[in-house]
């Protein structure tokens, strides 16, 4: 049997903080090999990526796994109470950058996949599809293996992420879809002049205060029937000013939007820059924009897919999982322009987190939930 929790703490001892791969994809690749997975690194832009098959190309069942090896920084190493790269195992609980988010993850459902397709061979293809940029800017990662995928007439029928997904205790919550996000930056070029003599000047500030008022009080939607309600954060007000008698000639700010289906990246950004347009005519002042969508919102409805990740949830922690869009963005997201797409993974508590953890006994009940999953899609 492979170990799940030897191969967490073998990957946590990779360094891959993003774009390093550290050593865990050249690992992976040497288990899938020997497991008899055809394997294919997909590095592109720096970035390292493995796609890994069992079974035959363009078969008409085929289940997928997506997830990410890269981890965020340690931070301050000097605030940690345990090695971030050590993997170290205290009263049952694993320390380490990336035990949570997602090395646990992966390791699961490659120890799930490899035992599956040895044990109990199944009538179609098993895909592996593990990025090393989901914590960057995620352009050369899960895209860049859906590109290759695309090219190489390679198909999954559908797809799970194994991101953490579990609030609070195992078992508890599963996704079956994701907010959009999107950032927008603001800059209000006035003329500079001496406080004392407002007059003489155009002060960019009472007309970026008035734009992010009303973008921060301007009520999006109310939610739907799987989203909650779309948020707008004003993230950044900026004017570089240090001088108390100056009014400056620039202002800069920014606000990110979380939001549901009842909208898209093209109708808020064009709400956005009416809005931008409003204020400027109103204060006589110019304003320009720049607008970044990282993800358009996406629903798997709950159907097949869902009710057998549900299913396997329930038979192995007792728990039946909520079916949530709650949270920030994944590569889910990418995912789900090629093939029906649902995530589940573990207790994300501590993700990103000074002694980042994770309970042994959840990722060794997380691959037997991946089993019962592989196990039941090919029945």
């Amino acid at each position: 049997m492979t170990d799940p929790v030897e191969l967490t703490v073998e990957l946590i001892r990779c360094p891959s903080v993003t774009p390093e791969e550290g050593g865990a994809l050249v690992l992976l690749e040497k288990l899938l090999s020997d497991a008899g997975f055809e394997c294919t690194r997909v590095d592109r832009g720096g970035i390292a990526n493995l796609f890994a098959r069992w079974g035959e190309k363009g078969h008409a069942r085929s289940f997928g796994f997506n997830g990410h090896t890269d981890v965020v920084p340690v931070g301050d190493e000097a605030a940690w109470t345990m090695p971030p790269f050590g993997a170290e195992i205290r009263d049952g609980v694993m320390y380490g950058r990336g035990t949570t988010d997602m090395k646990s993850g992966v390791a699961a459902f490659a120890a799930a996949a490899v035992d599956f397709v040895r044990d109990t061979p199944p009538d179609g293809a098993v895909i592996l599809a593990i990025t090393g940029d989901e914590e960057g800017d995620a352009v050369d990662g899960t895209t860049a293996l859906l590109d290759y995928m695309d090219s190489a007439d390679e198909r999954m029928s559908v797809c799970l992420v194994g991101e953490p997904t579990c609030p609070n205790t195992m078992g508890e919550m599963m996704k079956i879809g994701r907010r959009g996000s999107m950032t927008a930056w603001f800059t209000v070029t006035g003329v500079q002049g001496h406080s004392a003599y407002p007059h003489r000047a155009k002060n960019p500030l009472p007309a970026m205060a008035r734009l992010m008022h009303d973008l921060a009080s301007h009520e999006l939607d109310q939610g739907t029937d799987h989203f909650d309600a779309s948020t707008l954060a004003v993230v950044n007000i900026d004017t570089g000013n240090t001088a108390t008698n100056v009014i400056p000639a620039l202002c800069s700010g920014a606000v990110n939007i979380r939001f549901n289906d009842l909208h898209s990246g093209t109708s808020l950004s064009d709400w956005l820059r009416s809005e931008a347009q409003r204020v400027a005519e109103a204060y006589d002042i110019k304003v320009d924009i720049k607008i970044k969508i990282s993800g358009e919102s996406f629903l798997t409805p709950p159907g097949r897919l869902s009710d057998l990740v549900a299913q396997a949830v329930e038979a192995e922690t007792g728990v039946r999982p909520e079916m949530s869009t709650t949270g920030g963005t994944s590569d889910a997201r990418f995912v789900k322009n090629h093939c029906p797409v649902v995530e589940f993974g573990l207790v994300g508590r501590t993700m990103h987190q000074v002694d980042e953890c994770v309970e042994v006994a959840q990722i060794v009940q997380l691959k037997a939930i991946y089993t019962r999953i592989l196990r039941d899609y090919f029945a």
